[in-house]
């Protein structure tokens, strides 16, 4: 006899990126920041633990609100913090999709959506991206049970990037609201967080796992009209951001001079895996996020990735039914990458 749903038995469940417990790797495969982050941030975390971890922390990260609202040029009210973005999707899901609803979404894109839509008992609807991944001009209709719609932008793996023009005329059309999924933004020539005073409808989610080096803390936050995030506070977890990470993300949004160093070592370095995956022969989809997405006209790629994780070289193998496969391999320092495509080199 079973005692779950029925939803929770059916679903096989997001699986992140490998990540090792032993030994040395060069680690390219879950889109981490190949540097530590500021120096700030770690004097930042050393002064909030020495206030006193044994106080609950603030339940609305109000200093993070209020830097936040100073770097992006709106009021606090229209930021809410979160347990990294995850988090937020899941507040959001939870907030806009109710049971038997309907939530869409690309593809391919982030396979955490789906899941989501499934642990809420709710219906997800895949709409392929068109083959130079710009999205069908189905993905704007309008659904009586559309409750929400997901836009990773940039989205992964393939890294490419939806105009905020079309974001804009895409929320015009639709019923429901879109979050705009900008988890990889710090990395793209363009961004939609202007959009959020134009249309109550979008929705801005943020990171600060990616440029920010921050993967390890956990902290997001959204970007919405007062009325929206007024709503969506009701649904959070009382304290979902503690006391280290809150501490940790405002001094990291602070040091916008690190972040835009850091940003021009990532670009530099892309730039190279790029060109480097070309002169041997990959198909790599021009990005604009800190991974690039890679297939080869007549090489299976599967064999690819597992000998590069035999010489001790992780990227990620993804296959999307319907789709195809590929690899997508995050950008490191220029070492890193260097000792990819070498042994890529030798193997080709």
């Amino acid at each position: 006899m079973s005692y779950f749903r029925a939803e929770i038995e059916a679903m096989a469940g997001y699986v992140p990126g490998e990540q090792p417990h032993s030994g040395e790797f060069i680690k390219l495969n879950t889109n981490e920041n190949p540097y530590p982050p500021s120096p700030a941030v770690i004097r930042a975390i050393e002064e909030a633990a020495r206030d006193g971890l044994q106080k609950y922390p603030d339940p609305t990260a109000e200093v993070f609100r209020r830097k936040a609202a100073e770097l992006f040029g709106v009021e606090p009210n229209w930021i809410m913090a979160g347990n990294g973005s995850d988090d937020i999707l899941t507040i959001a899901t939870r907030a806009f999709v109710a049971e038997d609803r309907l939530l869409r979404l690309p593809y391919p894109s982030y396979i955490l959506y789906e899941t989501l839509a499934q642990i809420q008992g709710a219906r997800s609807e895949q709409i392929n991206f068109n083959t130079d991944w710009s999205l069908p001009e189905t993905f704007g209709r309008s659904s009586d049970d559309l409750r929400l719609v997901f836009l990773p932008n940039p989205n992964s793996p393939s890294g490419t990037i939806v105009p905020p023009e079309q974001v804009l005329e895409l929320a015009e059309r639709l019923p429901c609201p879109v979050l705009v999924d900008e988890a990889y933004v710090d990395f793209a020539d363009v961004n939609c967080l202007g959009l959020v005073a134009q249309n109550e409808k979008i929705l801005i989610l943020r990171s600060l796992s990616k440029s920010y080096a921050l993967a390890g803390l956990r902290f997001g936050f959204v970007v919405a009209q007062p009325q929206i995030i007024e709503q969506l506070v009701k649904v959070k977890d009382s304290y979902n951001c503690d006391m280290l990470s809150i501490a940790a993300a405002t001094a990291a949004i602070d040091d916008q001079k690190w972040l835009a160093e850091n940003r021009a070592k990532i670009l530099a370095t892309r730039e190279r895996l790029v060109v480097g995956m070309r002169d041997l022969g990959f198909v790599t989809v021009d990005s604009q996020a800190n991974f690039t997405w890679n297939t080869h006209p007549d090489l299976p790629v599967k064999p690819l990735y597992e000998r590069l994780k035999r010489d001790r070289i992780l990227v990620r193998y993804m296959d999307y039914p319907g789709w195809g496969d590929g690899l997508r391999i995050t950008v490191g320092t220029n070492q890193q990458i260097d000792a990819c495509l070498e042994r890529l080199r030798r193997i080709v």
